[in-house]
């Protein structure tokens, strides 16, 4: 499997590393997880030194299928088991949820799980589907977090950025009671129906800025700037480059785009579209786990682009 990945399923095409049990149908909390790997639970054991001398205020995480350490963690570290993660997403989403894909990384030490969300939305007359995820760490080395991650179902860009009337994402330390503040979680992410209706108003916002064709260069140029006299930045330059011509094809040429007129959010899309399928410059060992992470925190890029437009 890819570097990382332990065990992973997904639903008919997947959204990540096209590895692990492919289904056909989105499987209930009670086969995912199984089909996930993820059935199994984390203990915490006591750690000694090799001179058999116990290191107080620390403890072992201990997956119990097969006594693999996953992480030391300090005294005040509360356990999320894996089942608490998919009853969690039961709860948030109601009777019927099913998941697209849920997995475990490092041995374990990060687990993850995708659930789309039964509403549906359009922006632009494009359909828009909006996804929960869930990630926790059992090696201490992060927090519970839960994002919200839209979709655009034609191209499947990912169209997750920062928005100043909505939050995408909520995450939680392992400390204090890791109950009530999934609780308080489940009371947060029951307005993601405020972050797709905050998406529908920038886009519309967006599509009211009337772009010229330099306009649209220099807002490219804008977000991926390139210092022509620093020498010692000249691979930078290149890639940097390669991204704005990227952009700009997109932006001409992209089936979905070349119709529309130009807007703000034509360009917003074709910037989606970029970050979200251009292969990478340097395939580094986590590359396929550094945009799964894009998907879920968002992207810099986009972001970028959208406060240079709205700004």
């Amino acid at each position: 499997m890819p570097a990382l990945v332990e065990n992973m399923f997904y639903v008919r095409e997947t959204p990540w590393h096209g590895q692990g049990i492919r289904v056909e149908e989105a499987p209930t909390s009670a086969d995912a997880i199984r089909l996930a790997g993820l059935d199994w639970k984390v203990l915490q054991e006591k750690v000694y030194t090799e001179n058999g001398i116990k290191i107080d205020g620390y403890s072992a995480n201990v997956r119990d299928k097969d006594g693999k350490a996953l992480g030391i963690v300090g005294s005040k570290y509360k356990i999320v088991q894996n089942e608490d993660a998919f009853k969690f997403t039961d709860a948030l989403l109601g009777e019927g949820v099913t998941y697209e894909t849920a997995g475990s990384l490092k041995d374990g030490k990060v687990i993850w799980l995708l659930a789309k969300l039964p509403n549906k939305y359009e922006i632009l007359g494009d359909a828009v589907d909006p996804y929960i995820v869930f990630t926790n760490t059992h090696d201490g080395s992060g927090a519970v977090k839960v994002a919200m991650t839209p979709v655009r179902v034609v191209c499947n860009n990912t169209l997750n950025f920062a928005l100043n009337t909505a939050k995408r994402t909520w995450s939680a330390r392992h400390t204090g009671s890791i109950d009530n503040k999934l609780d308080e979680a489940l009371e947060t992410l029951k307005f993601a129906d405020e972050y797709m209706k905050a998406q529908q108003k920038l886009f519309e916002d967006l599509y009211k800025i009337k772009l010229s064709e330099f306009q649209v260069r220099q807002v490219i140029n804008d977000i991926l700037p390139i210092d022509e006299d620093d020498e010692k930045s000249k691979q930078k330059n290149e890639n940097q480059q390669t991204i704005r011509n990227d952009i700009l094809f997109r932006f001409k040429e992209a089936p979905d785009l070349k119709d529309r007129e130009s807007t703000g959010a034509r360009l917003i899309q074709a910037v989606a579209d970029t970050t979200s399928h251009i292969e990478p410059f340097r395939r580094t060992r986590n590359f396929e786990e550094n945009r799964f992470k894009n998907a879920i925190e968002g992207n810099t890029l986009l972001d970028k682009a959208i406060l240079r437009l709205v700004a």
